[in-house]
């Protein structure tokens, strides 16, 4: 386990406390730093007491916090890559939608702290302790007042933290809800009664790990190392697991001869093959469909997890309740498709054809997307004309060059939605009003 030595002179650590203009003018000269403008010099915030202060949206990528008290303090937005929080306390701290890349979070306590949507690509979350001398040379370790508790009650709902490093972390109670865990690392952690609901564990490192009570429902644990995992009283329900070879081989023989069938049906109008109904299968040992033509295809509550559909041709089809995320959907053909309720989390949906399908001379048949899931998704210059997305989760998903033109979005959740301009400013202000 490393080991940061503190070298003071006395048994006891004098925290400096910065008041926020201080602390404003320190930050000021970072950003000049990192802007390469003269003037600028690193934010070193080393053993002082921010508590409370607002640096909320401010670049603080690479500054030092090591061993800082930050309990409550605002950093919602802020730029936080590769910076050290070594033994930081980050009691209750405000860090929604910080990007803390690569970030130093060793023996930090982040109790009660707020990271839903935070962005932790491969930060380090593993233990680490400060030692501190007294004035006879012995070492003594530096705790916060909490112990050696890290993550307990912590908000991590849809957070990233693919490939962090959470060797040995304790979270109990914490919420993973939808977070994108995949290849992280949790050996020996403790994650009892943690709600990890539709998180994405693909590929992570669960061996040892205390999973006692938790609430994994939805979860993703395809290519998961789990020896030794307690599941004790878990909730394991609907959660993707590694498919049996043979049942795999058998389920996507059918699957593909009833693809076929379909794809000749749609592409003869109807002449040759015959529509296919895939309601309720597990279609993730296709890995692609591209660019297949599959017009109405029936596939209600499928599973389509990490499928390639690029450029598929789905318009019309029934695909309420699927499971599409982190699909690969750019281009894709899906007017008037039935897409109620579908999860669509991390998905790419760029350009894809989400407008109105057109049945009759005068009738037009919108796309359904009520209820569905939407977060981090990229739907950049996506067409979402008439689109229903009432009651809609579009969290921090982009539609930058999107068409929401008469979009229905009551309901709809947009927090930290990244919007067309047109509709940022309040040109389609009835659905704005009407999500919030």
């Amino acid at each position: 386990m490393p080991l940061r030595l503190a070298m003071v002179p006395e048994t006891k650590i004098r925290f400096s406390k910065l008041t926020q203009k201080t602390a404003t003018a320190a930050v000021a000269r970072h950003e000049m730093l990192y802007a390469g403008r003269m003037g600028g010099a690193r934010a070193v915030f080393a053993f002082c007491d921010l508590s409370g202060l607002d640096l909320s949206g401010r670049n603080l990528a690479d500054a030092d916090f090591t061993g800082a008290i930050l309990e409550e303090v605002n950093l919602a937005g802020a730029r936080l890559d590769s910076s050290s929080f070594f033994g930081a306390d980050l009691r209750r701290a405000n860090l929604e939608g910080a990007s803390l890349r690569r970030a130093d979070l060793r023996g930090a306590s982040l109790r009660g702290a707020n990271l839903i949507g935070a962005d932790l690509y491969e930060c380090d979350l593993r233990e680490g302790s400060i030692a501190e001398k007294d004035r006879f040379g012995n070492l003594r370790l530096m705790q916060h007042d909490i112990g050696p508790s890290q993550l307990p009650a912590a908000m991590l709902h849809a957070a990233n933290l693919e490939r962090a490093k959470m060797t040995g972390v304790v979270a109990l109670q914490a919420d993973f809800t939808d977070a994108v865990m995949r290849g992280c690392t949790l050996t020996r952690a403790n994650l009892r009664q943690a709600r990890l609901c539709g998180a994405n564990l693909e590929g992570a490192d669960l061996s040892g790990c205390n999973m006692a009570g938790a609430d994994l429902s939805g979860a993703v644990l395809v290519g998961a190392r789990m020896t030794m995992t307690v599941f004790d009283g878990a909730d394991l329900s609907n959660v993707l697991t590694d498919l049996k070879p043979a049942v795999l081989d058998a389920a996507m023989t059918a699957a593909r001869e009833q693809l076929d069938a379909h794809t000749r049906w749609a592409e003869t109008d109807g002449r040759e093959g015959s529509p296919a109904d895939l309601t309720d299968a597990d279609l993730r040992g296709l890995t692609t469909l591209s660019f297949r033509s599959l017009t109405a295809l029936i596939a209600p509550r499928a599973v389509f997890y990490g499928l390639n559909l690029e450029g598929c041709s789905l318009q019309g089809s029934n695909l309420s309740g699927a499971d599409l995320r982190a699909t690969r959907l750019s281009g894709a053909d899906l007017r008037g498709a039935n897409l109620a309720g579908a999860r669509f989390n991390n998905a790419d949906l760029r350009d894809a054809k989400l407008g109105p399908l057109l049945i009759a001379d005068d009738r037009l048949l919108p796309v359904r997307l009520e209820g569905a899931q939407l977060r981090y998704c990229d739907l950049r210059g996506a067409d979402l004309r008439r689109a229903r997305l009432d009651n809609a989760d579009l969290s921090y998903s982009t539609l930058v060059d999107a068409d929401l033109r008469d979009a229905m979005l009551q309901g709809a959740i947009l927090s930290g939605t990244k919007l067309p301009a047109m509709v940022a400013e309040g040109l389609n202000g009835q659905a704005l009003r009407s999500s919030a």
